[in-house]
């Protein structure tokens, strides 16, 4: 401790001590804790369907005799197509989801906790003196 804060009173000299106290201040400001990117991404999967189709054939069968020997008999046969199925493949967008984003702000009490410090004037006395008052001087 320096002389000053810490000296005997002399009668001829007059002291004069500064005393001092902290005081806490709070200040807040934002910081940034993360970053965030929004995006959608696209995805191909390839699909293998088996679908039945339907045909429809015109049949035309022609059994030819032979007149000199009616046992041997041979058969004609003519196919001729009249309709298919065809399969047509028709891609629609469909919405899976609605993702909705928002922003939120809440608040929360945060308890601050520090040591604050503060000087306060101690007499000290020799030999048999009386004070009026024994409390520390502030």
């Amino acid at each position: 401790m320096t002389k000053q804060q810490n000296s005997r009173l002399d009668p001829q000299n007059e002291i004069t001590l500064q005393l001092h106290k902290e005081e806490m201040e709070l200040n807040k400001k934002w910081v940034d804790t993360a970053e965030v990117t929004i995006y959608k991404k696209k995805y191909t999967e390839e699909k293998q369907i088996l679908v039945p189709i339907t045909r429809e054939d015109l049949i035309i069968e022609k059994k030819l005799a032979n007149p000199k020997n009616p046992a041997d008999t041979k058969l004609e046969t003519i196919c001729i197509p009249l309709s298919e199925e065809k399969i047509e493949v028709k891609l629609t967008p469909a919405i899976l989801n609605d993702v909705e984003i928002n922003k939120n702000q809440y608040q929360e009490l945060i308890q601050v906790h520090e040591i604050l410090k503060e000087e306060k004037v101690h007499i000290e006395t020799v030999g048999n003196v009386k004070l009026d008052d024994e409390e520390p001087l502030s």
